[in-house]
This record gives structure tokens, C-alpha cells and sequence, in this order.
């Protein structure tokens, strides 16, 4: 194997930059031309890639996103799709991919190793809900930004006896929701694992006012049964008085952005490392991840036909702590 390329997809995560900076300069470690793939798939497609040296990635590390950047790329779902994408691999005599992303991104890698490529999956993003790895690039740096708005919000909810209602990104997922709400002390955890019904908030509203609590907090994943815009409606049209003021903040895309932690740098950068370390032994057609505080592969086969589960048992923690 003479040259490898990087690329970063789907949805971006802090830290996602110090996997590119391990992949290019472990890459060129071993001997390699290290190619970064700009905008995904739909950039890979396209050829959209030049070598990257050492000074390429220099003074990354600390930043969110991903300076290759990413973009939605349908096409590449096709065989067509793909067919072009080897093409232009195999024009710069590319050996392996380096894919960094999560499920749909997952996916992709897992089609082209279907195709005869060896790929190696590098396991990021904010969700947490990719099967193969416990935790992902940028959980840890989402988290800290969930919880640092919890905390804040009970400030100003304490100082005017407030309920917040606290919408934080999960669509299939309520990893984020789960810990921010725990670790925050959050009186009620919505997520789309467990439908909830908007009374069954109403009445932990009215349950923590009767017990003289100067505030409340919801936290709410953005996919759960009723998100934080319907729930305010809900409560407008049908308990206009809960004892609280009731206020929204929806989070959204902040949890993006912002430099990396420290656990997310050191992660990434283990990742990067035993991504192309995987592809120098020939062991392809994985994902690299953490589990059991160690650096894993698993199959993507495995990881893309399987879906990762929350510890259950934490929602009933969330609620003994409640008081």
C-alpha cells in the first residue's frame, strides 16, 4: 500500500479534526501519501482530494468541526455512485479509506468493502448510537455543553421560579439527554426510547412545585414523542398554570461546535492512530472503537446490522434521584 485517503462524514463532531490530524501524520509514519478527501462522499465521488503533509493538519487539534468538511451525498447510496468513487481512488493508486463518521457514514464504508475496498470506519458522532464503540468522538464535548447550559439555566430558573425545558439534539437517540439530565439534576428525561406523554411531565411539574422547589428542569431530546416546542403548546392550551413559569431553550447544533475536550482529543487521536495501524496489518472492512477503556475493531457488517442500546437502568437511577 502506497497511499490511503481520510475523509470526514455526515453530521460533524468536536474532535473530528484530531482524527484527521492522527490518520495524515501516522499515515505518513508508515511510509504513505496521505490523500484528504474534501465534502465526504459526494467530494470522493467528485476527486476532490490533494495530499496532506505534516503542516497540513498542524494547529487542528483544538478545533471543532472538520476542516475537510462534509456534505449530503444521495448519489453515492447507488452502485453508479460507488463505481465513480473507486474510479477515483484507483486513479491516485489509493489502497485504503480512512471513513470518520457515524451510521450513515458507516453504511457508505461498509458498501464500498462490500465492493472490494478495503476500508477501515473511524467511530464519531455526537449521539453515541453507533453499535461497535461505547463512546464516539464528540459525545464527551456535547455533553459538557448540555450540561454547562443546565446549569446555567438553573440559576436564572431558581432566581424567578421557572421550569426549563431543555431541548437537546438525539433524533433516535437519548444518550445525550440521558447523562446531560442525570449529571444536571434534571427532575424529568424525555427521550425517544421511552414515550412520554405530556402529562406525565405536567404532573412531575406540579409534584416538584408542591414539594417548594424554587425551579425545575425537562430535559427533552429532539426526538423524543413531544419536543420542547410541542410541549410548550400543550401546557398553554391545557395547564396554563403549573406553578411555574415555563420557559424553552433549544440547544440544537451549539452542541456541535466549540473546541474538543480533552477525553475527545485523546480519543480521536487513538482512533486516527489505530485506523491506519489496522490498515498496515491488512485488517479491513472494520470500525476502530472504544470499549472496555480499549481501542477494538468490529466488523462494519456487524456494526450496520445492529443497533446500540442505552443502559436502561439509568432511567430509574434518573428518578430515584429525583427530590
Amino acid at each position: 500500500m502506497k497511499n490511503i485517503a481520510v475523509l470526514t462524514s455526515g453530521g460533524d463532531a468536536p474532535g473530528m479534526n484530531a482524527a484527521v490530524r492522527a490518520v495524515v501524520r501516522t499515515g505518513i509514519a508508515k511510509g504513505w501519501d496521505v490523500y484528504g478527501v474534501q465534502h465526504g462522499y459526494a467530494g470522493l465521488m467528485s476527486g476532490e482530494m490533494q495530499v496532506m503533509g505534516q503542516r497540513d493538519v498542524g494547529g487542528i487539534v483544538q478545533q471543532g468541526g472538520t476542516i475537510l468538511g462534509s456534505a449530503r451525498a444521495l448519489e453515492f447510496k447507488t452502485e453508479a455512485g460507488r463505481q465513480k468513487a473507486l474510479r477515483e481512488l484507483h486513479k491516485r493508486d489509493i489502497g485504503g479509506l480512512v471513513v470518520i463518521g457515524g451510521n450513515g457514514s458507516q453504511t457508505g464504508a461498509n458498501a464500498l468493502t462490500e465492493m472490494g475496498f478495503p476500508v477501515v470506519g473511524i467511530a464519531s458522532t455526537i449521539d453515541n448510537d453507533l453499535y461497535g464503540s461505547e463512546m464516539t468522538i464528540g459525545v464527551d464535548t456535547a455533553l459538557n455543553i448540555a450540561l454547562e447550559a443546565i446549569d446555567r439555566l438553573k440559576i436564572t430558573a431558581s432566581s424567578h421560579q421557572r421550569a426549563f425545558l431543555l431541548e437537546v439534539m438525539g433524533r433516535d437517540c437519548g444518550y445525550l439527554a440521558l447523562m446531560a439530565g442525570i449529571a444536571g439534576g434534571a427532575e424529568f428525561i424525555s427521550i425517544p426510547e421511552i414515550p412520554t406523554e405530556p402529562e406525565d411531565i405536567a404532573k412531575q411539574l406540579f409534584a416538584s412545585y408542591g414539594r417548594g422547589k424554587k425551579h425545575s428542569i425537562i430535559v427533552v431530546a429532539e426526538g423524543a414523542k413531544y419536543d420542547a416546542a410541542a410541549l410548550v403548546t400543550y401546557f398553554k392550551e391545557h395547564h396554563a398554570d403549573l406553578g411555574f413559569e415555563l420557559r424553552a431553550t433549544i440547544l440544537g447544533h451549539i452542541q456541535r461546535g466549540g473546541a474538543p475536550t480533552a477525553f475527545d482529543r485523546i480519543l480521536a487521536t487513538r482512533l486516527g492512530a489505530a485506523a491506519t495501524a489496522a490498515l498496515a496489518r491488512g485488517e479491513y472492512g472494520v470500525l476502530v472503537g472504544m470499549n472496555k477503556s480499549a481501542i477494538t475493531t468490529t466488523p462494519l457488517s456487524v456494526v450496520v446490522a445492529n443497533k446500540k442500546s442505552l443502559d436502561f437502568t439509568l432511567i430509574d437511577l434518573q428518578k430515584e434521584l429525583d427530590g
